[in-house]
This record gives C-alpha cells, sequence and structure tokens, in this order.
C-alpha cells in the first residue's frame, strides 16, 4: 500500500471541506466524519436532551438511532462530495473495535484496528469514507476512531479537519503541541469541550507513531 493519510472531518464542514483536505493528501486517503451538530439538532427535533462527559456523548438506544441516522447522511454527503471513488462504510459493519464505558451507555472507545474492507478499498485505489460505528453497536467519538484506524492501519499522517482553527494554548493557536505537553494540559484540565477528543485522538496516534495535526497545530510524539 502508499502511503496512507487519515483525514478526520468534523461534522458540521464534513462535506464542504473534504475536496480541499484531501487535495493535501499525495497518496492513499481514508476519511473518518462526525456528525454533532446533525445529531444534536435531531435530538432536539425529538425531544431528546443530549449530555456531554469530556466531549464524549452519553448514548441511550434512542440517542444511537439518531447517531445512525445522521452518520448515514453525513457518510452520503461526503460520498458524492468526493465522487466515484468514495466508498461509504459503517463502522460497525466493518469490524471496528471499541470496549465498552458503560458510564457513557452505549459508548466503545476505540481500538486500533485494521479492517478488511477498508484495506481492499485502499488496495482497490478508492477512498473509505467510514462512520463512526464500533461493533455492539456502540457510538464511538469520531476524532479517537480516526486515530485508532490511523495507528490500526499503520497510516503516516492524521489530519483533524474542524471548523477550529487549531488548539488554543494562552489565547492564541499553538504551532506545536507536544503529545507529553498536550496529555499533561488534558490531565490539568486545562481544555474544554470539543477539543478535548481531538487532543486525545491526536496524542494517541503520535504515540503510536502516526504525525497528527489539529488544524495548524502540529502534535508531534
Amino acid at each position: 500500500m502508499t502511503e496512507l493519510v487519515v483525514v478526520k472531518l468534523g461534522g458540521r464542514v464534513a462535506a464542504d471541506a473534504v475536496r480541499d483536505a484531501l487535495a493535501q493528501v499525495n497518496g492513499a486517503a481514508l476519511v473518518v466524519h462526525g456528525a454533532g451538530p446533525q445529531i444534536t439538532e435531531e435530538m432536539a427535533r425529538r425531544g431528546i436532551e443530549p449530555r456531554f462527559v469530556r466531549g464524549r456523548r452519553v448514548t441511550t438506544p434512542a440517542v444511537l438511532e439518531v447517531v445512525r441516522e445522521a452518520l448515514a447522511n453525513v457518510n452520503a454527503e461526503v460520498c458524492r462530495a468526493i465522487g466515484p471513488a468514495a466508498v461509504g462504510l459503517e463502522g460497525d459493519r466493518i469490524g471496528l473495535r471499541a470496549h465498552r464505558v458503560e458510564a457513557l451507555g452505549l459508548v466503545g472507545e476505540p481500538e486500533p484496528c485494521a479492517p478488511a474492507a477498508v484495506v481492499e478499498v485502499l488496495a482497490a485505489g478508492g477512498v473509505p469514507v467510514v462512520a463512526p460505528l464500533a461493533e455492539g453497536p456502540l457510538n464511538v467519538n469520531a476524532d479517537e476512531a480516526a486515530a485508532a484506524l490511523a495507528v490500526g492501519l499503520g497510516a503516516s499522517r492524521i489530519l483533524f479537519v474542524s471548523d477550529v482553527p487549531g488548539v488554543y494554548v494562552e489565547g492564541a493557536v499553538a504551532r506545536v503541541l507536544h503529545a507529553d505537553e498536550a496529555q499533561a494540559g488534558l490531565d490539568a484540565g486545562a481544555f474544554e469541550g470539543g477539543i478535548v477528543p481531538k487532543l486525545v485522538a491526536a496524542v494517541r496516534a503520535a504515540r503510536g507513531g502516526v504525525s497528527a495535526s489539529i488544524g495548524a497545530t502540529e502534535v508531534p510524539a
């Protein structure tokens, strides 16, 4: 396999940003996308109150139904934006593994893996577009799923693309934030909200041998 880059797209920008993101890739690409805003909007429409713990959504069976529908919609949009090379895949149906986080309900923490379906699409020159669900089924954070796939597949790089320009440190976007520094900040509670799972994922990727960046912030090991 040629050099692989994993592109993780935030749900808010997924379909709009994917072409520009893939233009940065010289080689094979795997796309993992979220659907956070879409999930929250549909939950509100159905009268389901969202709950988060350190950036991860508490998931009940009713929430999981919304999650699957929203991810399917975003997956289709991203595939259309990419074109014929895109192959949409649902993580729980291709063997994405995770261990359950009981305190969050039907939520899993992804484990590094190399699903055969992803390998086959890449070998055929296609672009796998993975919706982040794990076997169970379990809802998994898209950032963490992307990092787990990047490590499991031996990717060279992972790019976290969202509407956030990078990681803010003392009011400014940091150009470089080493994994140990990021972990220390996470441990100290210096980061809040959606940047937390991105940093967790970037640290795991970096420590797993994958070069990581969140927007303009490089997160080396």
